[in-house]
């Protein structure tokens, strides 16, 4: 009973006590700015037609972008064919993007292949995912201002030979 007596005291003073909080900016980025809101994602991967439904939205206190991918084309079981949720994040101090793209086609759990770097480049951020079979995966997002739309390239990279996955335009629902 002593012992219940010091721990409920002991949970008082800890409940008291002030815990710093580390104040996290949100980040306020033009170009992933306009990567919020319903998309429609239609062309190519991998040589097949394809079509996908994207939600777009900050998250965690706005400091990354989430994306979610979901294929309108169904497998023998009715799910969808692909299925993904990406993040991008920015380092500030560094200028460099990140990106976690995490879907349904790896079964290895989270490797450090699902995370690509990339420099801006005026609308466009070229991210790089290192293979673990020392090849590059290229996915290039590249803002139109213009139709406010997006493209998306994916190209992989083998030894020098560049090889395109997937070519597909994004354009607001």
């Amino acid at each position: 009973m002593k012992m219940k007596i010091i721990l409920l005291r002991m949970l008082v003073l800890l409940s008291l006590t002030p815990v710093p909080v580390l104040a996290q900016q949100a980040i306020r980025d033009s170009l992933l700015g306009h990567m919020t809101g319903k998309w429609l994602l239609q062309g190519t991967v991998d040589g097949k037609e394809t079509t996908h439904d994207i939600v777009s939205e900050w998250v965690l206190g706005h400091q990354y972008i989430q994306i979610k991918e979901v294929s309108r084309e169904k497998n023998a079981d009715g799910k969808p064919i692909y299925d993904a949720i990406v993040f991008i994040g920015l380092n500030k101090s560094l200028t460099v993007y990140s990106c976690l793209w995490l879907d349904n086609t790896g079964s290895d759990g989270l490797n450090p292949h699902a995370i690509g770097h990339a420099k801006r480049n005026g609308n466009r951020l070229e991210f790089l995912f290192n293979i673990v079979d020392n090849s590059i995966f290229h996915t290039t997002f590249v803002y139109n201002s213009q139709d406010d739309s997006w493209q998306w390239l994916m190209d992989n990279e083998e030894n020098g030979k560049w090889q395109s996955f997937a070519k597909m335009k994004l354009t607001r629902e």
